[in-house]
């Protein structure tokens, strides 16, 4: 009898131990919403993949959606990060907003990715969120970037100077208090209307949690440009409080 009883409080043991074990294990995970009410991007179909592609490589799961209605505060409780990948115009309601505003005042994380300015100009708290609001762009062309802060995580593997290809944003809006990590030189192209200081990648910490956004990645390209993908993958690692 007593070796029995020693043999169950073992296997229970050793269960709780695994559960445990597991638990602790466990890859944070991130969100990929990528709704669009406004312009899609074609890049959207490559980016997904790329990202996913970065999580197993990197140890974080991802689960992908458009579905608005994941903005719920049960749903959001997963997420070490929520990633708006070219979101464009109006895509959250009401308690969609409210739930997402919760997520970020307990420490969420937010990475935007290009048209994520092109998002929700009527939500005064997002806008300052991603740090700007798009005004327009010119056609798509090569420019000169200059990294600003080559210590931060996202940038710290950039050449000084970048010169790339992409569709580059002009701002109407842009929110104060932000680390500015990458900066484009209007001289470099044609139709730029920030001017001497005209912003292309910054981080924050915002209302409780962490916030990153990149400009870049208009192009299919992009996501297949290792630069690109260890500058976008830096920014979900601090989206997802891995450090700077």
């Amino acid at each position: 009898m007593k070796t029995f009883v020693y043999l169950k409080a073992t296997l229970i043991v050793l269960l709780i131990s695994s559960v445990c074990f597991g638990i602790a294990m466990a890859n944070p995970k991130v969100l990929v919403f990528s709704k669009t009410a406004g312009y899609h991007h074609e890049s959207i179909a490559v980016a997904v993949p790329a990202v996913i592609k970065l999580g197993k490589e990197n140890g974080f799961d991802v689960d992908t959606t458009t579905d608005a209605t994941k903005f719920n505060t049960k749903n959001l409780k997963k997420y070490a990060a929520v990633i708006f990948l070219s979101t464009t115009g109006n895509v959250l309601n009401q308690a969609q907003q409210d739930a997402f505003e919760k997520y970020i005042e307990s420490g969420g994380g937010f990475v935007g990715v290009h048209a994520a300015t092109d998002t929700e100009y009527d939500w005064e708290w997002y806008g300052d969120l991603v740090g700007a609001y798009f005004k327009s762009h010119p056609k798509q062309q090569d420019a000169v970037l200059h990294i600003v802060d080559n210590t931060f995580i996202a940038t710290k593997h950039l050449p000084a100077e970048w010169k790339r290809f992409d569709e580059w944003y002009n701002y109407k809006y842009i929110a104060n208090n932000l680390h500015w990590l990458i900066t484009i030189d209007e001289k470099s192209y044609t139709g730029g209307e920030n001017g001497d200081f005209h912003p292309m990648a910054w981080y924050h910490e915002y209302d409780g949690g962490r916030a990153f956004y990149t400009e870049l990645g208009h192009t299919n390209e992009s996501f297949a440009d290792p630069l690109y993908l260890k500058h976008l993958l830096g920014g979900i690692k601090y989206a997802m409080g891995k450090g700077k």
